[in-house]
């Protein structure tokens, strides 16, 4: 996970238990990056270096006043960087909010194992980090909207159509699939303390489990009345679009006002169903600003597809939550636990 211009505490500061999933395969330490950067780009050297923000797979750091350079460290996420590289520079000049366009291009070496690539440093806060109750987050949602709207356009997809994505490799379209793992996380959160627990959640993911839209906002096939959809039924073939692939709160770039000033790390980027991208207005957004969200990108949301969205919101907050307490990032974790619920309102 990249970031904008508000740095996350350095890994020393705030350290990761041995065991965690989160532990890094390849530490990549400032002393390592410099040391790359002056070597494969000698027009930056002598420039400032800086920590900027450690993620789940990548580490980013600040050059000068305007370059952020992502280096995996994991080896999970080497064919998403290498995915970014290939295919964010024909996407950005055709998306309506900024996205990384990698200008410097890092090989392995014998020092350091994977590609890594350097961007001009979007500015910003995570949505996350940003302070924004849900009442003000209306001009993020409508330019996020927007964004989808453009991203999901299925032209793009013959225009990476070189590039090899995955089809939806983790199934964060399959509502059975992601509401098992969602359960999974939330027992853990529950017995830790860390999630009380709530009834409407957990009605929420019985439902995504049976994979079929039921009563309430999540209504039976009109159709078949008498039926329910499987959930591997989504997507279609037809329906598949290039998606961000791992779109939450901490990927969402905004400024003071509110407004979006950035989408980054699209190491998750891949071919699936628009549900992927669209658990961002469930678990990001409640209310006006999630209707804003909706209006802007202007396309029929069906009731599966609706639960698709908001069993992957509940999944993608719940690791993230996870992540955060075990990362000590209180800030983070609350927005997640509040995500968590804002996926089962209205």
């Amino acid at each position: 996970m990249t970031n904008g211009q508000t740095p996350d505490p350095p890994a020393s500061q705030s350290p990761v238990p041995p065991a965690s999933q989160w532990t890094a395969d390849v530490e990549v330490t400032p002393q390592l990056a410099g040391e790359l950067i002056r070597q494969q780009f000698p027009d930056l050297a002598g420039q400032q270096l800086t920590m900027l923000a450690t993620g789940w797979d990548n580490v980013a750091f600040l050059v000068g006043s305007q370059w952020l350079f992502r280096f995996p460290r994991r080896q999970i996420a080497v064919p998403g960087v290498q995915r970014e590289i290939a295919v964010l520079p024909r996407l950005a000049a055709r998306l309506p909010v900024p996205v990384p366009d990698p200008q410097f291009i890092g090989v392995p070496s014998p020092r350091y194992p994977w590609p890594f690539f350097g961007a001009r440093l979007l500015p910003g806060r995570e949505l996350a980090d940003s302070g924004l109750t849900d009442s003000r987050r209306g001009r993020a949602a409508a330019s996020v909207g927007h964004f989808l709207r453009a991203l999901h356009e299925p032209g793009l997809v013959a225009l990476v159509g070189d590039a090899g994505l995955p089809v939806d490799p983790m199934r964060r379209a399959t509502p059975s699939v992601r509401a098992v793992r969602a359960r999974q996380v939330l027992d853990r959160l529950l017995r830790s303390g860390i999630w009380p627990g709530g009834s409407e959640v957990s009605q929420f993911l019985d439902q995504a489990e049976r994979g079929a839209a039921g009563t309430g906002n999540w209504a039976a096939d009109p159709a078949n009345p008498g039926e329910t959809q499987a959930a591997d039924e989504l997507p279609g073939a037809g329906s598949l679009v290039v998606c961000h692939g791992d779109l939450h709160v901490r990927h969402v770039l905004v400024a003071r006002d509110g407004s979006a000033t950035g989408v980054i790390d699209w190491g998750d980027l891949c071919l699936a169903d628009p549900a992927v991208d669209l658990s961002i207005a469930y678990f990001g957004f409640a209310g006006r600003a999630r209707a804003d969200l909706l209006s802007a990108y202007g396309r029929p949301v069906s009731a599966q597809r609706e639960l698709a969205a908001r069993t992957c919101a509940i999944s993608l907050a719940a690791s993230l939550a996870e992540y955060a307490a075990d990362d000590g990032r209180a800030q983070l974790l609350q927005e997640c636990l509040l995500g968590i619920r804002r996926a089962v309102a209205a």
